[in-house]
């Protein structure tokens, strides 16, 4: 699978640069029409607020050139866009102060600022901008109030003689809950367009998977075939001569290593089996907390788990699936065990069972171990891939092969060094359901 926050990163760079020049675009226009009007009104070229406004075109082309200058070089783009954000509505409130403060009617620009802040931060960065402009623009009007700043080019009394402070501090609060009123509704958008961009690329990569997996599995299941029968004809054979023959202590030991290896290769022939083919089991009614915790007292009873680990468990009581008790037991057990190696001392795997639409459950285990890097996020349910000194690298691939049978798939987050989040889920029964095949 690949990561997605690594693919987020790729895509705000992308979007961080069409900003780039559509703020260019806009600040050509926007300030190029404002100055043109300036001048159409018989106002002189080097009036202060023209000036201004020619410094601010200035300021800003410098910016977007230092922009695309640094944004190769910048690891980390959420604290960048933030920055580049933040530095918009600071232009919109001199742009606001420029053009009349409390009569300027471009303290719209703080909505647009909101929305696009909401395509690139989501509903998160939205709140954060919508705060930045309602205070500026509570504080411009506020320094305008009490007579500290005067509109460029404007020769009216202070706003303290001309409105009254309730008809101010109105004209404040409406600004701030549109600000806020546009940042829930734009970064509810981007939250959905996000799971559903999120939704695509795991179902993507998760057809593409299964159709790699399928043509492994045809030209697995038939070399898996060939070679069991001769190894099987191997084994037999040594056991006969090992019968037969007088003792030998030195013959003895190579016989005991041929049918070790025998042994290991069988194994392992009949994992890629599964791997190839996973038998269709026997559906049955259980009920899905009980499984879990019968399945969690066996594994942290078994000697090779660390005494230290802690298994905490997040269940939900009376929800009832269909599913082989053996191929739950194979799923979470595999599970388990990756969580529990990924531990080097002491650490923590949770099990938990979340509720969703369409009456599924997801079952999540997250552990705190070592984590996965972002190179083998990929890799990891290819047959045979390991990181592990031992083991077939199966394990995945099998768990992968049996949730399809369930219509199902494994979904994995993982941040090297922080630990890795699995999840799979499973149609619940109804009662009408329960009922029926009890």
């Amino acid at each position: 699978m690949k990561n997605i926050s690594m693919s987020t990163e790729r895509d705000l760079e992308q979007k961080l640069k069409l900003l780039m020049f559509f703020r260019l675009v806009f600040t050509s226009i926007f300030l190029g029409s404002t100055i043109f009007l300036q001048l159409n009104e018989s106002v002189s070229p080097l009036a202060p607020p023209l000036l201004f406004l020619y410094g601010l075109t200035g300021f800003i082309f410098i910016l977007s050139f230092l922009y695309s200058v640094m944004i190769s070089g910048i690891q980390h783009k959420v604290p960048f866009a933030y920055i580049q954000i933040g530095i918009d509505t600071l232009v919109v409130t001199l742009i606001i102060l420029v053009t009349g403060c409390f009569l300027s009617f471009f303290s719209f620009l703080y909505l647009v600022v909101i929305i696009y802040s909401s395509v690139l931060l989501f509903r998160k960065g939205s709140m954060v901008m919508a705060g930045l402009c309602s205070l500026q623009y509570a504080i411009l009007i506020s320094l305008e109030y009490y007579g500290f700043i005067q509109p460029y080019g404007t020769g009216i009394s202070p706003l303290i003689l001309e409105f009254g402070w309730l008809r101010v501090l109105y004209k404040v609060v409406i600004t701030a809950v549109a600000c806020y009123a546009v940042a829930l509704l734009s970064g509810f958008l981007s939250e959905q367009t996000r799971r559903s961009s999120n939704e695509l690329q795991r179902m993507s990569e998760h057809v593409k998977r299964m159709e790699k997996m399928a043509s492994l599995g045809e030209m697995a299941a038939g070399l898996a075939h060939e070679i069991k029968n001769p190894l099987a004809s191997l084994s037999g054979s040594i056991q006969m001569l090992r019968e037969e023959n007088r003792y030998d202590p030195e013959r003895d030991n190579l016989m005991r290593i041929v049918l070790r290896e025998t042994d290991r290769l069988t194994s392992l022939v009949s994992d890629f089996l599964l791997f190839a083919k996973p038998p269709a089991g026997k559906r049955e009614s259980i009920r899905l907390d009980e499984a879990i915790n019968e399945i969690l007292e066996l594994f942290h009873q078994n000697s090779a788990i660390q005494e230290n680990l802690i298994i905490e468990r997040k269940l939900i009581p009376d929800i009832f699936v269909e599913v082989d008790p053996v191929h739950l037991r194979q799923i979470l057990w595999n599970l388990l065990l990756n969580g529990a190696e990924a531990i080097e001392r002491e650490g923590r795997i949770t099990v938990q069972m979340v509720n969703q639409k369409n009456r599924w459950i997801q079952i999540v285990l997250r552990d705190n171990g070592a984590g996965i890097s972002a190179e083998n996020v990929d890799a990891i349910f290819d047959p045979f891939y390991t990181t592990k000194h031992s083991g077939t690298g199966l394990g995945l691939s099998i768990v992968y092969r049996i949730l399809e049978y369930y219509g199902s798939r494994l979904d994995v987050e993982s941040t090297e060094g922080q630990g890795t989040s699995v999840q799979f889920r499973l149609r619940m029964l109804t009662v009408p359901e329960i009922g029926h095949r009890s």
